[in-house]
């Protein structure tokens, strides 16, 4: 396929990425979704789940082989710009008074669902469809329980900026437990990738210097970024100048952590932390944001969704197989976060408002399970079932989440009825 061609089907495929995800979007907005979880719904019916069964055809004129590298490029691109505008947003000092709390509900939230993960993948290891006949017992157990135990970050963050509760006490908790534990989880992955041939050194690289850089660039990085907000001050807006240099330094911030093996989002959520705050950030919000959610997200989620075969879990083994996970999933993450913030002193709606936004996997678990994938660690079967998994998650967050805090918060004059965005 030739340049031209492949640009004439990019413009074709954006369109339809667009359409679908708007559409889909707005049916789950009228039914009390956030707009993300139609997206990601959206990114299914494009694959061969839907149109591919469908019309096979027109599905594979749409996505052809050789353009999926430009969707995949895209795709990142939009996550870690997203995920950098949830760092700018994200209430530090809220983070320091709530650190105990959030650290209990991190290590709650990461030990019981990885050890239900891990005991899974033990009993599962031999049966067809799930893993690499290449990878190990051991590596199947690291790789599941990672997988279990990851949150949903962007979707928290989406559903808690959708609701207005991204600078609150709950909303910080949720996000810096999650943000720390996604951590955890993918240095887990780091050992499986090691172990499974990229070699020792990209563990000790990954682990070593995501916690340098983790140090590095709320502290020192703050103070060499805080010349950038009395910038925007004077001039009275982010100007083009200061818009380039802080995109620059996003790429680069992108590229350290992908390069040291916790992925790129990583790096452009520290980023966010360390950007001054007030007229800087507010303007630098308001000229990324649209494009980057309106635009590069999707891109992602179609991307996940030409990998998923729903079609391989219609026999009996592997639906029951898909009902255990799940079942497992919400028990051992959910049910171990609301656990740990009631031992530490949240009072129960708030602790099942905490439970059930970290039950979300979302959008960090389509990028783990499409490294799984892409490096041969799981089969399309598991890969199918864990994306079913990390849709059914995240379509009862908000839902559940409204249940049990929102309407009750409102109630109490503790949360404001902020319209949902888009």
């Amino acid at each position: 396929m030739t340049g031209p061609q492949l640009s004439a089907v990019f413009f074709l495929q954006m369109f339809c990425i667009l359409a679908a995800c708007r559409l889909v979007g707005a049916l789950a907005r009228r039914l009390g979704q956030p707009q993300v979880v139609g997206e990601m719904i959206a990114g299914v019916f494009l694959g061969p789940s839907l149109l591919g069964l469908a019309f096979p055809a027109l599905q594979q004129h749409l996505f052809p082989q050789e353009s999926l590298k430009f969707l995949y490029v895209g795709a990142q691109l939009g996550i870690g710009l997203y995920m950098f505008l949830v760092g700018v947003e994200f209430n530090t000092q809220s983070f320091i008074s709530r650190a105990r709390g959030a650290l209990s509900v991190l290590m709650a939230g990461l030990i019981v669902p990885f050890a239900l993960g891990a005991g899974l993948a033990l009993a599962l290891a031999k049966a067809p469809g799930l893993f690499s006949e290449r990878a190990t017992l051991m590596e199947s157990m690291l790789f599941l329980g990672a997988a279990m135990s990851i949150t949903a970050f962007p979707v928290l963050a989406r559903i808690l900026y959708e609701r207005g509760l991204t600078g609150s006490a709950l909303g910080t908790m949720a996000l810096a437990a999650g943000a720390i534990g996604d951590a955890g989880a993918w240095g887990v992955l780091a050992i499986v990738l090691a172990s499974f041939g990229a070699g020792p050194l990209l563990a000790l690289k990954a682990i070593g210097g995501g916690l340098l850089y983790g140090l590095l660039m709320p502290t020192l990085g703050r103070k060499l970024l805080a010349p950038l907000g009395p910038a925007a001050e004077r001039a009275g807006k982010v100007t083009p100048a200061l818009l380039a240099a802080t995109l620059m330094l996003f790429l680069l911030a992108a590229w350290t952590t992908d390069a040291i093996g916790i992925h790129a989002v990583f790096g452009g959520f520290l980023l966010g932390v360390a950007m001054p705050r007030g007229f800087f950030a507010r303007e630098l919000q308001r000229q990324i944001e649209p494009f980057a959610v309106v635009f590069l997200v999707p891109m992602f989620f179609t991307f996940s969704g030409l990998s998923t075969r729903l079609d391989l879990l219609l026999s009996p083994q592997m639906f029951s197989i898909a009902l255990a996970i799940i079942a497992a999933a919400c028990l051992g993450k959910g049910g171990a976060c609301w656990a740990a913030a009631r031992l530490n002193g949240e009072d129960n709606r708030t602790a099942l408002g905490l439970g059930t936004l970290m039950n979300a996997r979302g959008m960090m678990e389509l990028i783990l399970i499409n490294i799984g994938l892409q490096k041969g660690i799981i089969r399309p079967g598991l890969f199918s079932i864990l994306v079913l998994m990390a849709i059914a998650t995240t379509l009862m967050a908000s839902p559940v989440f409204e249940w049990v805090y929102g309407r009750h918060a409102r109630k109490s004059g503790g949360l404001e009825a902020v319209p949902a965005k888009a």
